[in-house]
């Protein structure tokens, strides 16, 4: 229910109500490198390495640009694949240009994280002109549906496909972050929140929640995790079908009524430890049945095992 006011209080925090209105790149450009940086970690962990070493930043990364990079790979954004920069061993794919190349010098987590963030800034440079709203304006403008389903998806596309490119980032990464982004303009820009509220980022808690409690199977298409999520009868349709008949204004007025990224945002919180740690894999041992008597689904949930569960998947 406080889904709107969590995601303001970090709007607010990082100063983008007022980039929404201004246009300024620069603390949008640093919220998305940060919410990059959460990946494949635990956040406490993500937040903890931050906070004592720093982030990359837009102003520091282009002021390096400013000085001429010797390196082929940063002249443009077409240029910069295949980097290939490693941390640990100090290495990438122009060694003789490494020793004054400004890509290591952020103090990231990993090197994947340090070519993500020069991925992403020679995207924003190159392809949205350095003006990530106006970018975010024309693309959603320029995408169209002959229905209202179709506007939706055709809208998302047009934000994710080009940024898949981005070095580092997953379709998951990239739909949870635009969708906070883009539900925290909602007063400035109608548009915006009305994409951001069909965003659903599956994780591994949402799929498996709808596996052990048998939605899955009597409602979609069985799946092992992964594209099959997005496909034609995976998770994301599934909850984009549950979401037209919950009427989200019931938890909160200030909901719209259609409301998909707070129904997958609540299964999630009902599954992840830093939620109600329910239905998850540290409770569940699932080589059989969940045991979780006390669980509000008890009775109505099929509690499917997991274990082996790609074997029965055609």
């Amino acid at each position: 229910m406080s889904l709107l006011d969590e995601i303001d209080e970090e709007i607010l925090h990082a100063g983008l109500d007022q980039a929404f209105v201004s246009g300024d790149t620069r603390p949008i450009f640093d919220w998305l490198l940060t919410a990059f940086s959460f990946q494949g970690i635990s956040d406490r962990v993500a937040r903890s390495y931050m906070e004592k070493n720093g982030t990359a930043s837009w102003s520091n990364m282009e002021a390096s640009f400013e000085r001429s990079p010797s390196c082929r790979k940063l002249q443009t954004y077409w240029d910069y694949a295949g980097c290939r920069y490693d941390k640990g061993s100090f290495t990438c794919a122009e060694p003789d240009h490494i020793e004054a190349c400004p890509v290591p010098r952020p103090r990231l987590r990993n090197g994947r994280l340090n070519q993500t963030a020069y991925s992403l800034f020679l995207f924003v440079r190159d392809i949205a002109g350095g003006d990530l709203v106006g970018w975010i304006d024309s693309q959603l403008e320029a995408a169209a549906g002959s229905s209202a389903a179709d506007l939706e998806a055709a809208r998302q596309e047009a934000l994710i496909g080009p940024l898949r490119n981005v070095y580092g980032v997953s379709d998951k990464v990239l739909t949870m972050a635009l969708s906070s982004l883009l539900i925290g303009a909602r007063g400035r820009r109608p548009v915006w929140f009305e994409t951001g509220k069909a965003m659903m980022a599956i994780d591994t808690l949402v799929h498996n929640f709808l596996h052990r409690t048998g939605i899955l199977e009597g409602c979609g298409t069985p799946h092992v995790y992964g594209a099959a999520c997005y496909a034609r009868g995976g998770c994301a349709e599934i909850i984009r079908g549950v979401a037209t008949r919950i009427d989200a204004r019931s938890f909160n007025p200030r909901f719209p009524g259609k409301f998909p990224r707070f129904v997958q945002h609540a299964i999630w919180r009902f599954c992840a430890a830093d939620g109600l740690n329910l239905c998850n894999g540290n409770r569940i041992d699932d080589r059989k049945a969940c045991q979780i008597i006390y669980c509000y689904l008890y009775q109505k949930c099929s509690r499917t095992p997991l274990k082996n569960a790609a074997k029965s998947v055609i």
